[in-house]
């Protein structure tokens, strides 16, 4: 293997620790993305329970990602926005608060999917209606 080609495999692994070390950045200083973690997990594992359909896994993940990379990207801005702004400014107010609003319409969305895919089954299931 090239010099050249063994350069590029280790530029390709270090984007993935890259990405990595963000999305432990994330967890580790961000109290609603374990909330956005325990939700996940407890959707899949009622998903499976459920033996939900491909197509529904499919909405799922879409859902997941969503969240999480609106999540991501609200951390970013809130740390560039601190990085560039120290000092309390209207502008860097907005730019945080229209980020974190990017999650919660997010959420709010994952809430309404997760009722219709989740919801008639699990009535289902439990009650037998």
């Amino acid at each position: 293997m090239s010099t050249e080609n063994q350069s590029e495999i280790y530029n390709r692994a270090k984007s993935f620790q890259y990405a990595f070390d963000g999305w432990w950045f994330v967890l580790r200083t961000q109290h609603n993305a374990w909330i956005h973690a325990v939700i996940t997990v407890a959707v899949v594992v009622v998903g499976l329970w459920l033996r939900l359909p491909l197509r529904d896994w499919a909405v799922l993940i879409l859902t997941f990602m969503a969240v999480w990379m609106a999540e991501f990207m609200n951390t970013a801005i809130e740390a560039v926005v601190d990085m560039t702004m120290p000092d309390v400014h209207p502008l860097a107010k907005v730019a945080k608060d229209v980020a974190a609003a990017a999650v919660l319409v997010g959420a709010l969305g994952a809430v309404l999917v997760g009722l219709l895919l989740l919801g008639p089954p699990l009535w289902q299931r439990l009650f037998g209606a």
